[in-house]
């Protein structure tokens, strides 16, 4: 199923896209994609609805996140080997996890917004995982019983508050617009084979970044069953999994984003975003 929250922001209304390409209202099953009601047996109760009988919505309103208001927005560095070499770091060896604020999710096609202050700000497609069940002590085997869906997810990243501004990477990485999820939650069995996705970023027409998830160096099931050795994940959480190589801080000279700047992400059966990116005024 794929899965979508369509409307203005703060007002959207869970939708599925049917068999047809159109977008069904899912309001009378269920209230919205949040912690509160992701979970497999609500999924349960989408599945066995004749979505013909929902109501219609216009193919041409905003998208918003697919998820909203996570408890834990998790986020994995330096997980694909090119993109390691690229920002001079060894390839961990066990997975680098950081926070990223709930606050810096937007919708996939909203505009990313270049804080004030801010001189290196960055891409990085990826691929995100959505918990559908309470997750703890996980093993590897395991894991795909705890998956949810899966998302696109741009972690938007300041590079010198990320790496110079001292602590964590978390202060780089919870921006304001600095987290785009969707367009579309794809529930974990319309997800082919999520060992073998393609993803890729364009930027004003140009590619940037190109992977692939089997170049992953910790793969989803290695990951959630990591983090739960030490976390204890809820339904909605994410995980967003990491970027291969191609980002601008890994270029010579680097190169940010800008005013102006249009951003392209693709990823295989989970569809595409399209962002602007636009400079905060100075008052």
């Amino acid at each position: 199923m794929k899965l979508l929250r369509v409307g203005e922001s703060g007002k959207e209304k869970p939708a599925i896209v049917d068999s047809e390409n159109k977008i069904r209202d899912l309001s009378k099953i269920i209230e919205d994609f949040n912690p509160d009601n992701l979970n497999f047996e609500n999924l349960d109760k989408i599945k066995k609805t004749d979505l013909r009988s929902l109501p219609q919505l216009g193919n041409n309103q905003r998208i918003g996140s697919c998820i909203t208001k996570p408890a834990n927005f998790l986020a994995i560095g330096l997980n694909y080997k090119a993109h390691a070499e690229e920002t001079n770091s060894d390839a961990p060896k066990e997975p680098i996890v950081f926070n990223k604020s709930p606050n810096s999710i937007i919708g996939p096609n909203d505009s990313i917004i270049i804080p004030k202050f801010s001189n290196s700000l960055d891409h990085e497609v990826e691929i995100a995982v959505i918990i559908g069940l309470k997750a703890r002590y996980v093993k590897e085997e395991e894991a795909q019983n705890f998956i949810l869906g899966y998302c696109i997810c741009n972690d938007v990243s300041e590079r010198e508050w990320q790496k110079k501004r001292g602590g964590q990477w978390v202060k780089g990485k919870s921006g304001d617009t600095f987290g785009p999820l969707g367009p579309y939650l794809v529930t974990k069995e319309d997800v082919k084979n999520p060992f073998d996705l393609n993803l890729s970023l364009d930027l004003n027409g140009k590619r940037r970044q190109t992977g692939n998830t089997s170049l992953m160096i910790f793969n989803f099931n290695f990951l959630i069953s990591h983090i739960t050795q030490f976390i204890t994940l809820m339904p909605g959480d994410i995980i967003t999994t990491g970027t291969p190589a191609g980002v601008g801080m890994g270029m010579n000279p680097p190169s940010y984003l800008k005013d102006g700047d249009e951003m392209i992400l693709n990823v295989d059966n989970l569809g595409e975003q399209k962002l602007k990116v636009i400079k905060e005024k100075n008052d």
